[in-house]
């Protein structure tokens, strides 16, 4: 409703400000000197020039999604562009003065052009202009200053949820549209498993909407920007684009995004980072679970999740051991230990 109004206000000033300006008789007590066009077809500039000043409002009423560093951009480069044309308005009237009847038609042209000039080139660098005036941003950045664009494995994953509401993760969680519409895609799979990642993905992706340690937005990407790309490459190219980083637990995304130098945050890196250290020559107790695939061995976990592969304790299924730490395999797929058997369990 309030926009409703503030269209209709626009328009009436907007005809009220034009039917002054193509019926003055004078300018500051002298004749005023129109162009004469306008003056042999009043009634045809009127209409002309009322519908030049509503093209914004068209522009408004068909762009319904606005964002606020488009937003932000057109006003600065507005405000800018006033400002230039006034003075080159002061500049020019030397060469065409106010007697001049093209004078009215050079002061209309320049508050149109250098105001257009100003916005289009802040809306192709608003990315870079806060960096020119720090106190000057067009994108709502946080305190750590890097968004971070999330991939679909992290939200299938789900362990996010529970890495942000440590609060230890302070900036904007990006969720492009591409990865929610792959999450999707999983979610209507006709595979049951498939289906019950995709769903929990989902359900991970509102509740981190939902939370109120940390900023999440869903970003609409433009289809020519990424297009003939995989969606690894289309996360790699936003983070590249937004300059921030991307938060994942898929390995050979990892490994590229950190070839083209985008910081990123793997959660197995989190998630082992996080779990208890063990050195060569501690004991440990493991049941085993399975055989391993080297001859001999046999595989327990710890309550971590964490594999431990034991030598020459495949016929030890189903038992506990008493085991101590040979040595530890680390890695962004997650950590393995190798441990020797000391006795059996009860012996």
């Amino acid at each position: 409703m309030l926009l409703i109004l503030l269209r209709v206000a626009y328009l009436l000033i907007s005809a009220g400000a034009i039917l002054a300006y193509i019926t003055t008789e004078t300018v500051a007590g002298q004749p005023a000197m129109l162009p004469r066009i306008i003056e042999n077809n009043k009634a045809i500039a009127f209409f002309a020039l009322l519908f030049i000043s509503q093209i914004v409002t068209i522009a408004d009423v068909l762009v319904r999604k606005k964002r606020i560093e488009v937003i932000s951009a057109i006003y600065f480069g507005i405000l800018i562009g006033v400002l230039l044309a006034y003075l080159m308005i002061q500049a020019l009237t030397p060469v065409v003065p106010i007697s001049n009847p093209y004078h009215t038609a050079v002061v209309l042209m320049t508050l149109l052009i250098l105001p257009y000039i100003c916005v289009a080139l802040l809306l192709q660098t608003k990315d870079d202009f806060r960096f020119v005036i720090p106190y000057v941003e067009f994108q709502r950045d946080l305190k750590s200053g890097r968004p971070l664009v999330v991939d679909s494995s992290s939200l299938i994953d789900g362990r996010i949820a529970d890495v942000v509401e440590t609060q230890i993760i302070e900036s904007q969680l990006i969720v492009p549209d591409f990865v929610l519409s792959e999450v999707q895609d999983v979610a209507d799979s006709s595979d049951k498993n498939r289906r019950i990642r995709g769903r929990r993905g989902l359900e991970v992706l509102a509740k981190l909407q939902q939370s109120t340690v940390v900023d999440v937005k869903v970003m609409e990407t433009s289809r020519t920007d990424f297009k003939m790309m995989t969606v690894d490459q289309k996360v790699v190219a936003l983070a590249k684009q937004i300059r921030g980083g991307v938060i994942t637990n898929d390995f050979n995304l990892n490994k590229v995004a950190s070839v083209q130098g985008i910081p990123v945050i793997n959660l197995n890196d989190v998630s082992n980072a996080l779990k208890p250290r063990y050195i060569p020559g501690e004991r440990l107790v493991m049941k085993v679970i399975k055989e391993g695939e080297g001859p001999g061995q046999g595989v327990g976990y710890l309550d971590d999740g964490t594999m431990v592969v034991c030598e020459n304790a495949a016929n030890m299924l189903g038992k506990e051991i008493n085991v101590i730490v040979a040595s530890v395999l680390q890695s962004s797929a997650g950590r393995m230990i190798f441990v020797k058997m000391v006795f059996k369990a009860g012996e």
